[in-house]
């Protein structure tokens, strides 16, 4: 009788099958982000390759070109025309590139594709990266179990052509994943572990949903919002705690809760206690299995009393990210909770030529922002600066006033 191994193994070859790559050596990789801009895109595709050049900066990596081209649509067979492929070859040839990560999800089919023209480097897509990423920060079991999940979801379809992706022992980024080094893989093997892994996932939220249970009667807010937009540092001011705090996308995976007492607005020396979580950031494109497999994290969202929806203002797509959060809330079940909007990094907000604030003022005061369309067409809505500590008073009043006046509607 055979033996299967573990889909430990399999994730592990996956995503990082290079056995002589020594744990104490760091190599800084190189990459080129590619993307094809369609009619129907929402998003303006340079936007959308800055995003994506940050998660690549995220990953450890250095982008050192960005490739575009317009198209109808992607080409089914390689993603992009054979003129533009072959530039990218030449290019990647030419300056010894580890990475070519496309904007949107490649099919298996388009991967070996690509790899057949572009040998000897590896080529990711954006849910590839992320994928990554996650893997790179996720700390405790729970986040450990939901990205092992996401991976093994991904991975399933990709089997096929694993033995030739393999043979060529390549690693670093877009590699990483759990397990040990030697692998042989089955797809039944596979689904058996993502049934297990959901099964374990149910067990953990059944948990969280008894601590949850046990909340009953206390106020609950949760901190939502795009990636790196500053809900971690947020958090840290209204709760006096330390979160990590760091200026990559997704350095919070796990549904961070701390409690909370802000100061009654009516009745002096009286407080208001309450439980605050943070939750992980969303992005555009954010693969759906990723979202499957953190809704237990996200329960803390789908639960709460009132929604703390962070946006980072300096941002000139913050329309777009707010959409986007606006979107996946609606995906988890939350879109109908209470929502206070709290425009962040004020100090660092720049004009455009096209904007509607204050045309020609050097700087904008929290007062102009108030009275700016954005105050008027989004409401209740509180501008801050939590870097430098301006108008947190006012946010912490708003967010007692909301909490109370639903107390008093109940």
């Amino acid at each position: 009788m055979i033996e299967l191994p573990s889909t430990h193994l399999i994730l592990h070859h996956y995503f990082n099958p290079n056995p002589t790559l020594h744990t104490n050596e760091i190599k800084i990789e190189s990459a080129i982000v590619v993307g094809v801009n369609t009619p129907k895109q929402t998003v303006p595709i340079d936007e959308s390759l800055a995003e994506l050049e940050q998660l690549v900066f995220t990953s450890g990596a250095i982008s050192k070109k960005r490739f575009i081209q317009n198209l109808e649509h992607p080409q089914p067979k390689t993603y992009v025309g054979k003129g533009k492929l072959e530039e990218i070859k030449q290019y990647v040839l030419k300056n010894n590139i580890d990475l070519v990560i496309f904007d949107d999800e490649l099919t298996p089919a388009q991967v070996r594709n690509i790899e057949t023209e572009i040998e000897n480097t590896k080529i990711l897509s954006r849910t590839h990266l992320i994928l990554d990423i996650f893997a790179t920060n996720a700390k405790t079991a729970q986040a450990k179990t939901q990205v092992e999940l996401a991976q093994s979801i991904f991975m399933l379809p990709r089997l096929t052509g694993l033995w030739t992706h393999l043979s060529k022992q390549k690693g670093g980024i877009g590699m990483k994943g759990p397990g040990e080094k030697e692998i042989e893989t089955d797809r039944r093997v596979l689904r058996d572990k993502i049934a297990l892994l959901k099964t374990k996932l149910q067990d953990i939220e059944k948990i969280g949903y008894t601590q949850r249970k046990s909340r009953d009667g206390v106020f609950r807010c949760a901190l939502v919002g795009y990636t790196n937009v500053g809900k971690s540092t947020v958090m840290n001011l209204l709760s006096r705690s330390d979160v990590l705090v760091e200026n990559k996308l997704f350095a919070t995976l796990d549904a961070t809760v701390r409690k909370v007492v802000l100061p009654h607005p009516e009745d002096i020396g009286a407080m208001v206690p309450l439980l605050l979580s943070d939750t992980v950031g969303f992005i555009r494109k954010l693969p759906t299995l990723l979202i499957e497999s953190f809704k237990s994290t996200l329960a803390e969202a789908m639960e709460t009393d009132l929604l703390i929806h962070v946006v980072d203002i300096s941002n000139p797509a913050f329309e777009q990210q707010m959409m986007s959060v606006k979107e996946i809330l609606h995906e988890i079940g939350a879109s109908n909770k209470p929502e206070l909007i709290v425009f962040n990094k004020i100090d660092a907000f720049k004009e455009s030529d096209d904007d509607d604030f204050f045309v020609g003022s050097t700087g904008l005061t929290i007062e102009q922002f108030e009275k700016s369309w954005i105050a008027k067409e989004i409401a209740p809505a509180v501008f801050i600066s939590a870097t430098n500590n301006s108008n947190i008073e006012k946010l912490r009043a708003t967010i007692v006033e909301m909490l109370l006046k639903q107390k008093m509607a109940r």
